[in-house]
């Protein structure tokens, strides 16, 4: 099993169509101009690649093609959160049998309790030999809340760590310091998560400027932090230029610019920039010397 440890894992925008339908051949060309960077694998089907917002069997192809882009050495995490946990386990058993390295997944949104959220990620660690990666994110769900919810997560056979998005670096450093492998989750900490322990990153615009959050990754390794934060400056002004716009609609427009189409976002995301949108963008990405693939 090609198991993971950290590294830099770009969350894979879903090409698809006006009508919501999945472009395989452009997913295979995100995947492959991914790949001539320094990333180590993609995450595959999460919130940024719009995962829930996709029928099942859909997400299954997206895995599939993911996975047989894939290079030998490379790490394919599937998100697999779904509303119920029959669907999560189908999920997670397809990406297993797809060729899957890791699976991941949000909590159930909604009123559960923290009991509920156990049995849920309990029951699809049960469901595959894979490991699973808690996705915390505490805009998303109310459970699991704070350090006791996310150990007890931890805690069950077959969790191997959490992709951590929050800004509770605190709570962040005492998961790590108990063993976990953590994936920092919001691009524009990423430094700040690597310092207090973080083990790589997972994020949005990973994809659009992958060797940048690379360089960010591998200076921390080498403790060449004032590099870092100036590769992290340089991301965050890419970020808000993103933010200014509904930021789906414009990271996929950031991809068709650099030469790399990547189609329409699923209702109820916006579905694409207007032209006079697309102007502005255009503008500030030369500006910003953004590369092109």
């Amino acid at each position: 099993m090609n198991n993971i440890t950290g590294g830099v894992l770009p969350a894979l925008l879903t090409p698809m169509d006006q009508d919501g339908q999945l472009l395989p051949s452009a997913l295979e060309k995100l995947c492959a101009a991914l790949y001539t960077t320094p990333i180590d694998g993609l995450y595959v089907c999460g919130q940024t690649g719009e995962g829930l917002q996709q029928p099942l069997d859909q997400r299954k192809r997206v895995v599939e093609v993911a996975v047989q882009s894939t290079p030998s050495g490379k790490h394919v995490m599937a998100h697999i959160g779904a509303m119920s946990t029959q669907s999560a386990i189908e999920l997670a058993r397809h990406a297993e049998k797809a060729g899957a390295h890791s699976i991941s997944s949000l909590p159930p949104s909604g009123s559960y309790s923290i009991e509920e959220v156990h049995s849920y990620y309990s029951a699809i660690a049960a469901s595959t030999a894979l490991p699973l990666f808690i996705y915390f994110f505490p805009g998303f769900a109310a459970r699991p809340s704070g350090f006791d919810d996310l150990r007890r997560l931890c805690e069950i056979k077959g969790v191997a760590g959490l992709k951590f998005t929050s800004t509770d670096l605190f709570t962040m450093w005492k998961l790590k310091r108990e063993g976990a492998v953590i994936f920092n989750g919001f691009d524009e900490i990423l430094v700040a998560g690597l310092s207090m322990g973080a083990d790589g990153g997972i994020g949005t615009f990973y994809n659009v400027v992958p060797e940048w959050f690379a360089g960010i990754y591998d200076c921390s390794r080498t403790g060449n932090w004032n590099e870092a934060r100036a590769l992290q400056a340089k991301v965050n002004d890419v970020i808000e230029l993103g933010l200014k716009f509904p930021a789906h609609a414009a990271t996929k427009a950031m991809l068709a610019w650099q030469g790399v189409e990547c189609g329409y976002c699923r209702p109820p995301r916006t579905a694409a920039l207007t032209e006079d949108q697309l102007r502005v963008l255009h503008g500030e990405l030369e500006r910003l010397g953004i590369p092109k693939r």
